[in-house]
């Protein structure tokens, strides 16, 4: 099997724009940084299916480090990334992102409009989102914006919070039925929250997506349909551990809880419980 292409030099490339133009960003790259070194890994399966050349659409690009990538590594890449309420923190990086991708010809073509709107038809060969669709205004529209702009035979690979499982990962806070109530009880945690930058934005942003309501959408779509990869909490829970970054912008509960799953070995039961229960959904839509 081919290594995996390294997204080292990009980041690291970035990183030197960044701190000779706005080293106020540094920190909000390195974040974002370590999320696209996970997103790529994550990837590698699907991404090893496709032919060179292959034309993928990534929706909700964030900063781009991942689209900018994968053209680097020859892919036709399609940035879908309005930024939205909660994000607009992301604008001035995304910018200097976008220039250096730019002067290096492995920009993305950038669809600044919100998913709901994409109106495309059998445009993509594979498509992908990384903590995106818990965010989108409406996600059944959007699943089936994206299944139609897929061409049969490929897939749109997302993951994202499952919240049938109580906990909000954005505000590490337990979840109680339903978003109103949990607002209601922890009302001081989420507007206090200095984490996610504009925490009443990230909040009213939250669409409460679950597997059970990801299904039902899909069966509504003729020629689509939808599978779940179970081995995404193992994953989780060793990121929780090995991962200094994401490890810290978790509760102490949520810290000693999965130290104490890795160390006596339970993150590998994770593969037995079902996608409706586990706390992220890994989720593949395929286009019949």
């Amino acid at each position: 099997m081919a290594a995996v292409p390294s997204i080292e030099p990009l980041l690291d490339d970035v990183r030197d724009v960044v701190q000779r133009d706005a080293p106020h960003l540094e920190r909000m790259l390195e974040i974002f940084a370590q999320e696209a070194r996970v997103g790529r890994e994550w990837l590698t399966s699907s991404l090893n299916l496709l032919a060179p050349g292959a034309a993928i659409l990534e929706v909700g690009a964030g900063l781009m480090l991942l689209s900018c990538q994968l053209a680097k590594e020859g892919f036709r890449v399609a940035a879908l990334e309005p930024v939205g309420e909660g994000f607009s923190s992301f604008s001035e990086l995304q910018k200097l992102v976008l220039v250096y991708a730019e002067k290096r010809g492995i920009a993305p073509e950038v669809l600044p409009i919100p998913v709901e709107q994409l109106d495309q038809d059998s445009s993509f060969d594979f498509a992908y989102s990384i903590n995106v669709m818990e965010h989108v205004g409406n996600f059944a529209v959007a699943l089936e914006r994206v299944g139609r702009a897929i061409r049969p035979g490929s897939e749109y690979r997302f993951i994202c919070a499952n919240y049938l499982f109580p906990y909000e990962p954005h505000f590490n806070i337990p979840t109680l039925f339903s978003k109103s109530l949990t607002e209601r009880l922890f009302r001081r945690r989420i507007y206090a929250n200095t984490r996610v930058g504009d925490a009443a934005g990230v909040w009213k942003s939250l669409n409460w997506i679950t597997v059970p309501k990801v299904v039902r959408a899909v069966r509504n779509l003729a020629d689509v349909s939808v599978s779940f990869d179970r081995s995404m909490l193992e994953a989780v829970l060793l990121r929780a551990v090995g991962d200094r970054e994401f490890f810290a912008r978790r509760s102490p509960f949520v810290r000693s809880l999965a130290k104490g799953a890795v160390s006596l070995g339970l993150h590998r039961l994770g593969k037995w419980i079902p996608p409706f229960l586990q706390p992220v959904m890994d989720c593949s839509m395929k286009r019949r």
